[in-house]
């Protein structure tokens, strides 16, 4: 089954950090996680133990493997 993992960090309205997870089955919309940090380096530390986890059960990066997106 293909699937997708998105990882974004976003700025708060109040100086802290989101970190956004959206996940789910290529073609559908998935499941969107919000965790707010007050500190921005907290956020970096989330998003970079969240990406190792993910590249360790296989995750790529489709930009750098050149592979075709689904439309």
């Amino acid at each position: 089954m293909a699937r997708f993992y998105s990882l974004s960090i976003q700025p708060t309205l109040f100086g802290g950090a989101s970190l956004i997870r959206n996940w789910g089955r290529i073609g559908t919309n998935g499941q969107v996680k919000v965790e707010t940090f007050d500190d921005p380096q907290e956020v970096d530390g989330a998003f970079l133990r969240l990406e190792r986890a993910k590249r360790r059960r296989g995750y790529v990066d489709p930009r750098a493997t050149g592979a075709d997106l689904p439309r």
